[in-house]
């Protein structure tokens, strides 16, 4: 990146080209093991990168459908409870349909044998990948249900950090299509209810005390690059 480096110095560059990379690497790299970790003092079944399973029911495919039109088109709002229940109905009705195996970043069951499935996105998504998040969100909830049909079981989408801080989180963006106060979890939300309250300010202290000690590390790699 030639204009790049003769713009901002190679030692700017450097530092964005490993932030990029950070970037790409926290999802899977340090958000999904801290929070598996985390999770495990909490709840008895604690694991990442989980396979729901690789079977939903036609029925259950065919009523995920309506749910997603009725949104899409505003006849019904978002309401996760009872999508579950109309889910749970047909969950084990027509023909079962053989799929490719979903894995959730993270699965959890707590002491009362709830079960609550996690997909982490550390990106900020819009309104039309909500819509493809929401289908995902039911279909773990059919899949699941197809082999446990009287499970408790809620999903997710789980934001690690606000992008908006220290402005709320932009949650009219969804509105519509997820359920804000049963499918979403952002930042604090998230973090407390994995290790309980005061986890995330915590964590953030973690990587506080971590970064002060790696920045002298950090400082001779970038000294290098400087001209």
């Amino acid at each position: 990146m030639p204009f790049h480096y003769r713009l901002l110095g190679r030692d700017r560059m450097a530092l964005y080209s490993f932030i990029q990379s950070l970037n790409t690497t926290f999802g899977t790299s340090i958000f999904e093991p801290v929070a598996e970790v985390l999770a495990s003092f909490r709840f008895p079944v604690a694991s990442r990168q989980f396979v729901v399973g690789n079977r939903i029911s036609q029925k259950a495919q065919e009523e995920i459908q309506n749910i997603i039109n009725e949104l899409s088109s505003g006849a019904t709002y978002p309401d996760k409870e009872e999508e579950i229940e109309r889910i749970r109905k047909v969950a084990r009705q027509g023909e079962a349909i053989e799929v490719k195996p979903f894995r959730v970043d993270l699965f959890l069951k707590d002491k009362n044998g709830s079960v609550h499935l996690f997909d982490l996105k550390t990106a900020k998504p819009n309104i039309g990948e909500f819509k493809n998040y929401k289908r995902t969100l039911l279909e773990w909830v059919a899949i699941y249900l197809w082999k446990e049909p009287s499970a408790n079981i809620n999903s997710y989408i789980a934001i690690p950090y606000n992008p908006y801080e220290p402005e709320p989180y932009q949650r009219w963006t969804m509105r519509g299509v997820i359920d804000i106060e049963r499918e979403l979890k952002v930042a604090e939300e998230f973090w407390d209810f994995l290790g309980g309250d005061g986890s995330y300010e915590e964590l953030l202290n973690c990587f506080e005390r971590v970064g002060i000690k790696l920045r002298p590390v950090l400082d001779r790699y970038f000294s290098k690059f400087r001209s």
